[in-house]
């Protein structure tokens, strides 16, 4: 009996030092966290950053807000269902949400960004071709850090780690499309180079006028081969045309049989309209992707916290979901489980990040010029 109770006490002494260990541990682990916290707000704050270290106060401090209004170039149709499920997950916020598109609005929009004339829009899109015009009038959170921190949220590889107050939500992946009517599947090209055999030659494919499926080459083969490139292509003499959707609608009406690098998405979104069966559409290697529909918080916003808790939500899974399904296919390669990131899952990738982002403009003048379009002399 007393060898029993001796063995007892010696398992209860040993459990009771476990758990003593653990909860050393655990305050050890909380500690260390805390020190790490207050470390990134120091450095953020030193470089004129705002980094918020809890969760709690940035919904505490959206609850206060009340609202936020966002102001960004996704289709109504997706903006729709992605606001519903904002106003779900927090139903004390009132979000307001309006959907732009178009060059001219971009351009008028930079102006009154500039003019200090966006009063009362607290999230604004970036578009990309003048994304540089943009930091100085963006409120400068520390988001890149707080996403480090998991304060917030959001995939680090989506947040713009130089600025790092800008969130790219989706993402766009180039592929190729053709109409199974009028080539085989087997003689449509598996690379970039196919299209520059002899065969495909003289008005063979289409290839659209504004170079952002080429320029997205750059990250894997560099500038001077994607120059090269281009200028082979362009000697190739394909079609020339202007717009996804509109070629991609020529297609289907049997007028060009094969289209180099339109958007990932659109061929998806005509492939569910297209009762007969006639596209078809292969992922080239490397595959170009491209980070899409940026987001940022106004400087001049009335509701910072709960412009916060909007690009947070639309980055999540939650609202990757929603893209994938109303876009749809608008989600982040970054985000696993999309459409886009089970497409280029164990591919190699030629991905335009946030070291190329600012430069594809200079890339899509190089590119163009090297097409050789006829110029007036």
């Amino acid at each position: 009996m007393k060898l029993c109770f001796r063995k007892m006490f010696l398992r209860l002494t040993v459990l009771f030092v476990l758990i003593g260990a653990l909860n050393d541990s655990s305050a050890l682990f909380a500690a260390a966290a805390s020190l790490a916290l207050n470390k990134a707000q120091q450095e953020a704050e030193s470089k004129g950053y705002l980094f918020i270290t809890s969760h709690d106060e940035i919904v505490s401090k959206a609850k206060q807000e009340g609202k936020v209004s966002v102001i960004v170039s996704l289709l109504d149709e997706i903006l729709r269902p992605v606001t519903a499920g904002f106003r779900k997950k927090y139903p004390f916020i009132d979000a307001q949400v309006q959907g732009l598109r178009g060059t001219e609005i971009y351009l008028r929009m930079i102006q009154e960004m500039k003019a200090g004339l966006t009063k009362g829009q607290d999230v604004n899109d970036l578009a990309y071709d003048y994304y540089n015009e943009y930091p100085p009038y963006q409120k400068k959170f520390d988001i890149f850090g707080m996403a480090e921190h998991k304060v917030l949220q959001i995939p680090g590889p989506m947040v713009d780690p130089n600025n790092r107050n800008i969130v790219a939500i989706g993402s766009g992946i180039q592929v190729v499309v053709y109409n199974k009517n009028l080539i085989a599947t087997e003689k449509v090209p598996d690379t970039g180079e196919g299209f520059l055999k002899p065969e495909f030659k003289d008005r063979k494919f289409v290839l659209d006028i504004r170079p952002k499926d080429v320029s997205a080459l750059v990250p894997a083969w560099g500038l001077e081969k994607t120059l090269d490139f281009a200028r082979k292509l362009g000697a190739q003499k394909p079609v020339w045309a202007r717009g996804n959707a509109r070629i991609i609608t020529a297609m289907l009406a049997g007028e060009h049989a094969l289209l180099f690098g339109p958007n990932f998405d659109s061929v998806l979104r005509a492939k569910n309209k297209d009762k007969t069966d006639t596209l078809g559409y292969k992922i080239i290697e490397p595959v170009p992707v491209r980070l899409n529909e940026a987001q940022s918080i106004l400087r001049s916003a009335e509701h910072p916290y709960a412009a916060l808790l909007w690009l947070e939500f639309i980055a999540s899974p939650e609202g990757q979901k929603i893209l994938d399904e109303n876009g749809p296919y608008e989600g982040s390669v970054f985000v696993r489980g999309t459409v886009q990131e089970q497409a280029v899952r164990g591919k190699k990738l030629s991905l335009i990040d946030w070291s190329y982002y600012t430069k594809i403009e200079e890339y899509e003048k190089k590119i163009v010029q090297a097409y050789g379009f006829p110029r007036a002399e």
